[in-house]
């Protein structure tokens, strides 16, 4: 605020909304660029015993998945492991389609470079390090292996601003517009992504996060309070 002379946040906001600029450096400032693989283990717990299996057993067609600031990619490999574990098991399974966003053009480019550090992996399982990654030693960095990149498009976009595609499966909406955004907004915002949800489709938010609007076509899955299934058109 004082680079820009502003006096408190309400006068910094309106700069903000009035340049362009200054819009676009607020919105790198407030982006999330730091994740790991499989953050958050009761998550994938859920992910692996009961979200993709319910996917697998309800479509035929492709399935799509969308993360919604995606940050580097952790979480969309993350994913597409699990995908790919399920796979393993079942003599068919869909095809899947993934997209993946974010403001960042920085954090998307890295993402599709699939390169990553020793503290990313931290919490991921042995055997799918050994799996999907390789190792740099000149580089002490873990490269993810060209296979997972197949079927994944990713995207420099604001899916607070610009229209979404719809018919997913599953969207992830994390640590991102429901925590750093007016209420207005991230209602605005929501009922967007509420829009490209299919029905029996997933989402998950953040475990701190909470619906920015009451909805009836939303049912947390039981025993949680972040990921929830879409009962309504």
């Amino acid at each position: 605020m004082q680079q820009v002379g502003c006096r408190n946040i309400q006068e910094y906001l309106s700069a903000v909304d009035g340049n362009s600029a200054l819009r676009r450096q607020f919105e790198r400032v407030m982006s999330v660029s730091v994740s790991r693989f499989f953050r958050d283990r009761l998550l994938w717990k859920i992910m692996e015993e009961h979200v993709v299996p319910e996917i697998v057993k309800e479509n035929r067609g492709k399935v799509r998945f969308l993360s919604v600031g995606c940050a580097c990619g952790e979480e969309v490999y993350s994913f597409k492991m699990v995908w790919e574990i399920h796979r393993s098991r079942l003599e068919e399974i869909p095809e899947l389609e993934i997209l993946a966003m974010d403001t960042s053009p920085e954090f998307i480019s890295r993402a599709q470079q699939g390169r990553y550090s020793k503290s990313s992996l931290k919490e991921m399982p042995l055997e799918l390090k050994d799996a999907y990654f390789s190792y740099s030693g000149k580089d002490d960095l873990y490269m993810i292996e060209p296979s997972m990149k197949a079927g994944i498009l990713w995207g420099v976009q604001n899916a607070v601003k610009e229209p979404l595609p719809g018919n997913f499966q599953t969207i992830f909406l994390r640590n991102g517009i429901l925590t750093y955004y007016t209420d207005e907004i991230r209602q605005s915002a929501f009922r967007k992504i509420m829009a490209s949800l299919s029905k029996g489709g997933f989402l998950v938010i953040g475990s701190h996060e909470k619906l920015p609007v009451e909805t009836r076509d939303l049912v947390p899955i039981p025993g949680q309070q972040y990921v929830f299934r879409k009962i309504g058109s």
